[in-house]
């Protein structure tokens, strides 16, 4: 799964870095090392505009606020074998799909070795002039209107099987799509779930990642700063990578 990631870039930034349309953000969002699920994100949806939605797609059936809180809590992610399928998730897949930037994500390894789960830090290996280049997850989206008319945006990411390196860390991990895809993706237009399933096929699904453990420090949704995504020694285990 993916259940915490950081975003340190401002809408300016993603503007410029993935050439979007427009910012129709609701405001400049703080710097966030320790994105926690339910806190308000950014995404890329329709025209390549980049929105503000709230983490965890909140389910279509929901009758007041405290549900659809409660809602959102168990739908941060969507799983790609069943996205298509499930209630809560079918229809945005169908029409609502949208993009999720990341400066990285976190993962707690139970295999390699330690004692306790060590975190690690997900990143890419590409550049973007002085740093590195910004992930996007796949994702979708929805909007759900509470009994006063007022509209919330809530999405969530879409899951898949680790693979190489990564499958030793956790077992799932974000769904990432090829470059050439994300026009595609975004439009609403294109709803045959089979053509839109064919888009999330990639040959190495990690490729120009990478993973270096972090400090305990993010364990604590209190913790924040760039020291969370900071590269740590660690002992041997018995093997690493």
């Amino acid at each position: 799964m993916c259940g915490r990631y950081a975003l340190s870039r401002l809408p300016s930034e993603l503007v410029e870095e993935f050439e979007l349309s427009a910012d129709r953000t609701k405001g400049i969002l703080p710097v966030d090392w320790n994105i926690t699920p339910t806190r308000d994100i950014y995404i890329i949806k329709n025209n390549k505009e980049l929105h503000t939605a709230s983490w965890g797609l909140i389910a279509p059936w929901s009758k007041d606020r405290e549900q659809a809180v409660k809602s959102q809590s168990q739908a941060i992610n969507a799983r790609i074998e069943t996205v298509h399928e499930k209630p809560t998730f079918r229809n945005a897949f169908k029409s609502k799909r949208c993009l999720i930037p990341a400066t990285g994500y976190y993962e707690w390894a139970t295999e390699l070795g330690y004692p306790n789960k060590q975190p690690f830090f997900i990143h890419s290996t590409k550049r973007f002039g002085e740093r590195d280049q910004t992930l996007l997850f796949a994702g979708i989206y929805d909007r759900w209107v509470d009994a006063n008319g007022e509209i919330f945006e809530s999405a969530a990411i879409i899951t898949r099987p680790a693979t190489s390196f990564l499958e030793k860390i956790h077992n799932r991990m974000p769904t990432f799509l090829p470059k050439e895809r994300y026009s595609d993706w975004l439009d609403p237009e294109i709803n045959d779930v089979d053509e839109i399933r064919k888009l999330m096929e990639v040959a190495d699904p990690v490729a120009n990642l990478s993973a270096h453990p972090v400090a305990k420090l993010v364990n604590s949704t209190r913790n924040n700063g760039p020291d969370l995504i900071a590269p740590i020694e660690l002992p041997e285990p018995e093997t690493l990578f």
